[in-house]
């Protein structure tokens, strides 16, 4: 199931005949119109994770207009944020059927659909389906097809195109939350919600620019495909999926006949089109409509064959430990980060540090500093001599310190300074992506991708109000965050130990190979 950097951006043919195969990259991996899908993806990162990281605008104005309690007003700001990770695994579905950019398309009507809707709503409950879960689902549909094509389009500099690409969100916490503002005192939110769904019809734009790569291949001497280690590797999942076969897990025969026969039918329509030119215009639109029809069957077939597989089937991803134990990771990982945005104002106002934190707060602090780590943290990455995986491990890690440490400053500068690192070490969300790719491959990126932001989702969704329920038996954020931070640390604890067993299985496979 691992799958290493080198393979990425190659398109490969039946290796285990002629292992010595060589191709040349397409030319658009790395540049040319590899930098257009980075812009994409920035401005994807602006309007989606931005807006969301300004919601704390509206909810204010929500809490104004409804006369709610403030727990029932945060989970319209939750549902979105959470819902737009949590689909992640579903949207991989749309990924294989239709493509990253058509699914992008889709997901930019929807989100500025919420958006427009929600200018409408007539209580909280309104909001939780406009917004929360319309809007929620739109974004959902374009960030990660935004994620996906740029690690398609880069293998050098991944970490570095995610680094850029995934700085929109600082960025775009900055911008959002000063146009939000603006149009709420001059407009009214309502009015403001119904121009940022103008705005976000932008988004359809960006998908418009995901162009999927080309399939041809290029022949070229300096580019070597596969080492023996690779072949062994490739002959081993072949061996795998000869054995699940057998076992009626994965019967590719019986897909071939079935797509066998769904091009018998195109073909038949074809000629009974060809062939009919005499006959009514009545006929003729039943036959392409029939063509269309079959078409669309085979592509949800195939979609729906690919999506499959990568869960349950030959290939599935939970038989990755690494991976599962990535998931795990995540479940922790997210509201580590969120935590903070949401609490630490209140804290500066227990800690009797308003008027500091109004000359310059520490959230915009964290927003400055985590823009520059992202960058910092993919150049760093994509060094020939430093392992993307080992510099993900220690960025974990120092921001786990600083979770467990916030609670024990109490002074603004010392604030700043552990909101500072916060912001830099929270900067590995850009090698997110990265490290995905390098466990399960270009092939499964999307679906893999899509099971990790779900599993942040959930900690997205989950982590804020949990937090709030401490705060409400001890009156204190202190253990919100020792709890967070403990359970943050087992996660990245599970990173640790899983790639060691990972190593071991293919050492004893290629001894049992060499003895046969």
């Amino acid at each position: 199931m691992y799958t290493s950097r080198e393979d990425i951006g190659y398109d490969f043919g039946d290796d285990s005949k002629d292992g010595s195969k060589t191709i040349q990259p397409n030319p658009n991996i790395d540049g040319g119109w590899a930098w257009m899908i980075v812009l994409s993806s920035f401005l994807v990162h602006i309007l989606i994770m931005g807006s969301q990281m300004a919601l704390g605008i509206l909810n204010m104005e929500w809490l104004e207009e409804f006369n709610q309690s403030r727990g029932l007003t945060a989970w319209v700001s939750s549902l979105s944020m959470g819902i737009t990770l949590i689909v992640g695994p579903f949207i991989g579905l749309f990924i294989s059927m239709c493509g990253c950019r058509k699914t992008a398309i889709i997901g930019g009507i929807l989100n500025a659909l919420g958006w427009i809707l929600s200018a409408y709503a007539s209580n909280v409950h309104c909001l939780f389906i406009t917004f929360g879960v319309t809007a929620g689902v739109g974004s959902g549909m374009v960030y990660l097809p935004a994620v996906v094509m740029v690690g398609q389009y880069f293998q050098k500099r991944r970490a570095l195109a995610q680094g850029l690409s995934t700085t929109g969100t600082g960025f775009g916490a900055f911008l959002m939350t000063a146009l939000l503002k603006y149009l709420c005192v001059e407009f009214g939110w309502r009015n403001a919600m119904f121009i940022q769904g103008a705005i976000s019809l932008n988004l359809c734009v960006c998908g418009a620019l995901m162009r999927p790569l080309s399939s041809k291949e290029f022949v070229n001497e300096k580019y070597v495909v596969r080492n023996n280690s690779e072949v062994n590797h490739a002959k081993a999942l072949s061996h795998s999926t000869e054995t699940i076969k057998s076992n009626g897990v994965l019967n590719e025969e019986q897909e071939k006949k079935e797509e066998v026969t769904n091009e018998e039918v195109l073909d038949s329509v074809q000629h009974i089109e060809s062939g009919g030119k005499s006959r009514s215009g009545r006929n003729m639109y039943g036959l392409c409509i029939l063509k269309t029809v079959s078409q669309l069957t085979v592509t949800v077939r195939k979609g729906f064959g690919v999506w499959y597989s990568s869960y349950f089937g030959a290939a599935s991803l939970f038989t990755n430990r690494v991976f599962v134990a990535f998931i795990i990771w995540a479940l922790f990982a997210y509201s580590s980060f969120v935590i903070p945005f949401i609490h630490l104002p209140e804290i500066v106002k227990q800690y009797n540090l308003s008027s500091q934190n109004n000359i310059f707060p520490l959230t915009s602090i964290i927003a400055i500093v985590h823009i520059f780590g992202k960058v910092i943290l993919g150049i760093i990455s994509d060094l020939p001599c430093i392992s993307t995986w080992n510099v993900f491990l220690m960025a974990n890690f120092t921001l786990v310190a600083c979770i467990l440490i916030l609670p024990l400053m109490q002074t603004y500068i010392s604030l700043a300074v552990i909101c500072a690192l916060i912001g830099f070490s929270s900067g590995y969300f850009s090698l997110m992506p990265v490290v995905t790719e390098d466990l399960v491959g270009t092939k499964h990126l999307a679906n893999a991708y899509g099971i990790i932001i779900c599993a942040n989702g959930i900690s997205a969704l989950l982590g804020p109000p949990f937090a709030g329920w401490i705060y409400d038996i001890t009156q204190k954020y202190d253990f919100s965050f020792y709890i967070c931070g403990l359970l943050y640390m087992v996660g990245i604890i599970f990173l640790l130990i899983q790639p060691c067993i990972q190593k071991k299985q293919p050492r004893e496979k290629s001894t049992e190979e060499a003895q046969v």
